[in-house]
């Protein structure tokens, strides 16, 4: 019998941006979890394109919002991460387009008074989201998210079980 690891996902899925999106790719990446998305055309980022290690398909045109859209409707349901409570840009048009489009999302906060794995594991099982889309703001606006992303994955996933297949 061989046994698998079986992951509370099956893909990560988020725009490449610095910050929140690529610390879920790289979190994916180093945890062997597909990952992909959607990114603008010429792979946008405010640090210069986007590295080709990240399975991103770049979208026709260059904008941001377009990508953003992509990712919520290829995704099951999306979890936005934040430092505060206060959702703006990027994060918050995350939030109009999943709701628009009926896919469950998830807010996330570093100051949110709960256990952060717990609620996003809960929320994952409940929406049955095999595709999850990670958003959430960029390195210049909030430099501490990329840590607060990985941290939150990491605990949420830590206590999976290796059962066979």
């Amino acid at each position: 019998m061989t046994v698998h690891k079986r992951h509370l996902v099956e893909m990560i899925t988020s725009g490449g941006q610095t910050g929140a999106d690529r610390a879920a790719l790289d979190w994916a990446i180093r945890n062997h979890i597909k990952h992909g998305g959607w990114c603008p055309k010429g792979r946008l980022a405010e640090d210069g394109p986007i590295d080709t290690k990240y399975n991103l398909t770049e979208t026709p045109g260059e904008t941001y919002l377009e990508r953003t859209a992509k990712n919520v409707r290829a995704s099951d349901g999306s979890v936005i991460f934040t430092m505060d409570d206060l959702l703006c840009g990027g994060s918050l048009k995350t939030v109009e387009i999943a709701i628009k489009h009926r896919k469950p999302h998830l807010h996330l906060w570093a100051t949110l008074e709960t256990n952060l794995a717990e609620e996003l594991k809960g929320w994952i099982k409940k929406n049955e989201i095999q595709i999850l889309n990670v958003a959430g703001p960029r390195a210049s606006e909030q430099p501490e998210i990329g840590q607060f992303v990985e941290r939150v994955l990491n605990e949420a996933f830590s206590s999976e079980k290796t059962t066979p297949r």
